[in-house]
């Protein structure tokens, strides 16, 4: 069975202020929503960045363990002191060698300037200006 139409004053105003509440009522929503959202994003980042921290710290120790057995293995053969010796220079080769290709391609990045685009845009820019002459 239909439900019955009830009449109203359906004049340009009545409508014109209906239509502004809607919009109104669903923006706030739309905006309700998207608050929701980001904050179930941010909790899920920050939950995630916790965690990968906490793994970082972890690997960070079995990183040293590693190089202790590795230490501690050598001493089977060696004088302890020997072979901490070995091992601690060995890492400071690793990191002077990590150092220098870090500079490098630092010196290559910089400055952080697109030179290759800018020049592009010159000669569009100059292309332009000349009227195709």
């Amino acid at each position: 069975m239909p439900t019955p139409v009830t009449e109203r004053n359906s004049g340009l105003g009545a409508t014109t202020k209906e239509v502004a509440e809607h919009a109104s009522s669903l923006f706030r929503l739309e905006l309700e929503l998207a608050t929701l959202e980001l904050k179930k994003k941010v909790t899920n980042l920050g939950i995630g960045v916790g965690l990968g921290v906490a793994g970082a710290v972890f690997a960070l120790y079995g990183l040293g363990f590693l190089f202790a057995t590795i230490a501690a293995g050598l001493a089977t053969a060696m004088s302890t002191w020997l072979a901490i010796l070995i091992v601690t220079l060995g890492l400071f080769v690793i990191a002077a060698i990590l150092g220098f290709v870090a500079l490098n391609r630092i010196k290559k990045g910089t400055p952080p300037v697109p030179e290759q685009a800018i020049r592009e845009a010159k000669l569009t820019t100059n292309a332009l200006k000349s009227d195709g002459h």
